[in-house]
């Protein structure tokens, strides 16, 4: 058995998110009907570096797969291209360690979330970008993030349902920019709870609006409770950049 390493990029906002789901379309079960289809109906089960969710697309999502076929790099991606849905897109495959694993192998992960700060929502943007058209301070953001570097518990910043009893995250970089009407918030890391980047913003654009000052971000942290924390932005801006390891 021959293990593959694969990066992926698909436009989530056709998606009920990546894992599978009962009666919905996701990533996972379409690139794994792929699999299917070029081994003869024999099912070939894919693992990820981790999920997204509906709406959130990725750059370089990063998936492994076992298979009896021994093919080169070339000839995989010509093969899955050319049968998995255009919002799907293989960059590049590559045979590695049997020992190999998409998620436990993974050292860090770099996120990236857009706004669209026009006056007037443009629908070409509606699917890629969090149209926001109020104002916004990009230097007030930039200070709060100074309290998010480095490692913390960052249980006020991650979804009441997560599972996970570590919240324990460190950040390495948050960078916040803003190009025309295109503010892009670009986050670095070891590892991100549930819906930890979307709260992150969420509470970013609070500081940004005048609605906290950047120096709450140190008691928000300290309190460990989703409660104090703001909104989760919207998924449609988010995208999964890419995975160290």
């Amino acid at each position: 058995m021959n293990r593959y390493k694969c990066i992926i990029s698909y436009d989530g906002s056709g998606f009920s998110g990546y894992q599978v789901q009962p009666h919905k379309r996701t990533v996972q079960s379409q690139f794994e009907a792929v699999l299917a289809k070029m081994h003869k109906g024999s099912p070939i089960k894919i693992s990820a570096s981790g999920r997204t969710d509906a709406g959130v697309h990725a750059k370089g999502q990063v998936i492994h797969f076992d298979s009896p076929l021994l093919l080169p790099q070339e000839k995989w991606e010509v093969a899955l291209n050319s049968m998995l849905p255009d919002d799907i897109s293989v960059q590049s495959v590559e045979k590695t360690d049997s020992a190999f694993h998409a998620r436990f192998d993974a050292s860090g992960k770099e996120y990236r979330y857009f706004l669209y700060q026009a006056p007037k929502r443009d629908p070409f943007q509606r699917h890629y970008a969090y149209h926001y058209p109020y104002p916004l301070s990009i230097e007030a953001m930039n200070e709060a993030c100074q309290y998010l570097l480095g490692t913390h518990d960052f249980s006020s910043f991650c979804s009441a349902r997560t599972d996970v009893e570590d919240k324990v995250r460190t950040i390495e970089t948050i960078e916040i920019s803003q190009e025309e009407e295109l503010v892009s918030f670009r986050f670095v890391g070891n590892g991100f709870l549930y819906n930890m980047v979307r709260i992150l913003v969420g509470t970013l654009i609070e500081v940004g609006s005048g609605k906290r000052k950047p120096e709450e971000i140190e008691e928000i942290l300290a309190k460990r409770d989703r409660i104090y924390a703001g909104k989760t932005a919207p998924g449609q801006g988010l995208y999964l950049w890419k995975v160290h390891y």
